[in-house]
């Protein structure tokens, strides 16, 4: 009931009223007397003041959400459509949406996946995430996200498996890594997940659209869908 009051409330400081008279044509009745009278357009008129508001969150931080940490891409790196998604080494869920992703690049040829490491789960998940910058800065962004998830827990061991099976030069990534170079990249993804409200992972953002948790191929791929057309 909560969202119920909540639009009704906006409706009637005409915070959302022209979202909805957009959608009915109509003006001249109170929106007491129009609620009333109609009460399915509730569930459309709350979608549209959910999309607007997610459009006002995305849209300032658009640029900086969509460009990568140079090499942190999937699928293709000059991809047409962009999804974004912030992931944890040490999240169980993003692991299970690991299928999904593969699958959606399959079928989208024009699909760009931009990860944004956002290690919340563990001080492990931070380890994970550093190796994963200095992958990318050498080329082995994929290589290493992929082993990373299919090896296991995450944990030193695990880290360096990942590291070497996806060929990325252990002495220079170590390096890369106690100069703290990467930790400015973590700290501004951390603050784009918490501007756009999202406080778990994955978290994913695709056109004007942001989606919490391990929603789905078919979730996803809708939202895709919509992005292209827009």
């Amino acid at each position: 009931m909560r969202w119920f009051l909540t639009l009704v409330i906006s409706l009637s400081a005409g915070f959302a009223g022209a979202a909805l008279w957009d959608l009915t044509g109509l003006g001249g009745r109170t929106t007491r007397e129009y609620l009333m009278a109609n009460p399915e357009v509730l569930p459309e008129a709350m979608k549209v003041l959910q999309e607007r508001e997610q459009l006002a969150r995305i849209e300032p931080m658009r640029g900086q959400l969509e460009t990568p940490f140079p090499g942190a891409v999937l699928g293709n790196p000059q991809g047409s459509v962009t999804l974004v998604e912030f992931s944890d080494y040490a999240c169980t869920y993003c692991r299970q949406s690991i299928a999904d992703v593969e699958a959606l690049i399959a079928a989208n040829p024009d699909l760009r996946v931009v990860m944004h490491e956002y290690p919340i789960l563990s001080a492990e998940s931070v380890d994970a995430a550093r190796m994963a910058l200095a992958a990318a800065q050498q080329g082995r962004y994929a290589q290493f996200h992929s082993a990373m998830f299919r090896l296991g827990l995450t944990g030193p061991e695990t880290i360096q498996a990942a590291a070497k099976e996806a060929g990325v030069d252990l002495a220079k990534a170590n390096a890369a890594i106690a100069s703290g170079m990467f930790d400015a990249q973590l700290h501004a993804n951390a603050s784009l997940a918490s501007a756009l409200g999202i406080s778990g992972t994955p978290g994913w953002v695709i056109g004007n659209r942001t989606l919490n948790g391990a929603v789905g191929r078919d979730a996803i791929g809708e939202a895709i869908e919509e992005a292209r057309k827009t």
